[in-house]
């Protein structure tokens, strides 16, 4: 039932190897540019060594970022009939909160955050959309769709959340009264406004992915849970104009087959979704924002699943019933990302070998002590392959003794975030403190010690 990184891919996508890729030239340094750390430094305390992490990994947002647009990317490289004009819209959404990330630990000035943010924000005010949402990818220059698929050419509800998850962050942090803020404010409310959620519900009680100029419904994907897009929902049910009726969310996110689990894997029990909790970035999504400390409906504790999610997670890689080569307990994480053999979602249900850093270090909130083990392991043992001057690459496996030439955007930017939000709770704060959020989870019946 997914999609935004997997489950719906164009064939290009999963076709993409290392072989078949050639690296996309970096923008060259402008004045505004972060200098790359590239050599190893092993005497780093934990604090050092997470600003490295956070300072680095942005970069991919900030220097690599479409120079005309601003936007993020939707990786560092390119396969057949996949050009370098490709803006991803969810992933900037992810590189909108990193910006702020950035502002905050002094790696840009707010001023230069404010600026590159006030440039998205412009940019997307032009581009296409449709009923107020926007497609999954824009060429980058010209504001124009690119599809993601053969039918997949317009509204993409899911990568508008995401995009939306950042921009209704962006507009909580920049509350100054200057010209440019105010700008910012006021361009992502009005275009927040103008989402019509509950259009795309068909007059059901269920919201459907994708709707296409060309296409109509004809992709008819049905978003039901549990998976990655929880926040699709509450932002429908947050709108100011066009909101969803809190049935859509409780007769059809809540009622599939793959929404309940309750099942224990490796003696922990998890709550909700699929056999083995799938890929981790369904732990990541949703929450770069919506904090999960004490959020609770009448299905779950979701602090609860998302720990337990990770830790069946990482349990599954200790235990490596496939007894691949380098899997361990600093070693551990499976999620979407690029692998030897295409693109993958990797998961216990789908153990390719392949371990991509974004899964442990996203998940710093919920297994801290974990993540610094495998950040460390990352960083000081296997930095000479992986550390690069946009971070980690997305992903290796010492089974196959490969390592990706890659960095995709919706990978890079939770490690940014989720670093952040268990360092500081700033995106957390920010995001929950939106009145429309609070008014969306009261809506569908969601506690929260951040409601006020």
């Amino acid at each position: 039932m997914l999609k935004s990184k997997f489950y719906f891919l164009i064939p290009t996508l999963l076709v993409l190897i290392s072989g078949m890729a050639t690296t996309v030239n970096a923008q060259k340094k402008t004045a505004e540019g972060i200098k790359p750390e590239l050599k190893i430094q092993k005497n780093l305390t934990d604090d050092q060594l997470l600003d490295l992490v956070q300072k680095q990994t942005f970069r991919y947002f900030w220097d690599f970022a479409h120079p005309v647009s601003g936007m993020a990317r939707e990786r560092s490289n390119v396969a057949f009939e996949y050009g370098n004009e490709v803006v991803t819209t969810g992933g900037t959404g992810f590189g909108i909160m990193a910006t702020i990330v950035a502002s905050e630990r002094k790696f840009i000035t707010r001023e230069q955050a404010a600026a590159r943010t006030k440039k998205i924000v412009d940019f997307l005010w032009k581009a296409d959309m449709f009923h107020g949402a926007f497609p999954h990818w824009l060429n980058g220059e010209t504001g124009k769709t690119i599809r993601f698929s053969p039918k997949d050419d317009g509204a993409d509800i899911v990568e508008t959340s995401f995009l939306f998850q950042g921009l209704l962050t962006a507009r909580q942090y920049y509350t100054a009264d200057n010209a440019t803020e105010r700008d910012i404010r006021n361009k992502i409310l009005w275009m927040w406004e103008g989402i019509e959620w509950n259009w795309f519900t068909q007059n059901q009680n269920v919201l459907y992915w994708h709707w296409s100029p060309n296409n109509g419904w004809s992709m008819n994907h049905q978003i039901r849970g549990y998976n990655e897009c929880l926040i699709t929902y509450i932002l429908a049910a947050s709108a100011p104009k066009y909101a969803i009726d809190k049935k859509v969310y409780h007769e059809g996110w809540a009622m599939s087959n793959t929404f309940f689990n309750g099942k224990k894997f490796n003696d922990i029990t998890l709550p909700l979704g699929f056999d083995g909790g799938g890929p981790l970035f369904f732990s990541h999504y949703s929450y770069l924002g919506l904090d999960p400390r004490g959020l609770k409906d009448k299905y779950a504790d979701y602090w609860e699943q998302n720990k337990n999610h990770t830790l069946i997670n990482r349990a599954y890689c200790i235990e490596n019933p496939k007894n691949y080569k380098g899997y361990s307990a600093k070693s551990w994480g499976l999620t979407a990302s690029d692998s030897w053999q295409g693109y993958a979602a990797h998961s216990p249900a789908e153990d390719l070998g392949v371990i991509t850093p974004t899964a442990a270090l996203s998940a710093f909130p919920y297994t801290p002590e974990y993540s610094m083990q495998a950040l460390r392991h990352f960083y000081e043992d296997m930095g000479d392959q992986l550390w690069t001057e946009y971070g980690f690459a997305d992903a290796f496996s010492e089974q196959h003794k490969w390592v990706a030439k890659s960095h995709l955007a919706i990978d890079q930017g939770p490690i940014i975030v989720m670093i952040e939000n268990y360092r500081s709770g700033l995106l957390w704060k920010l995001f929950m403190s939106s009145p429309e959020v609070q008014i969306g989870l009261k809506k569908l019946g969601f506690s929260t010690p951040t409601i006020k």
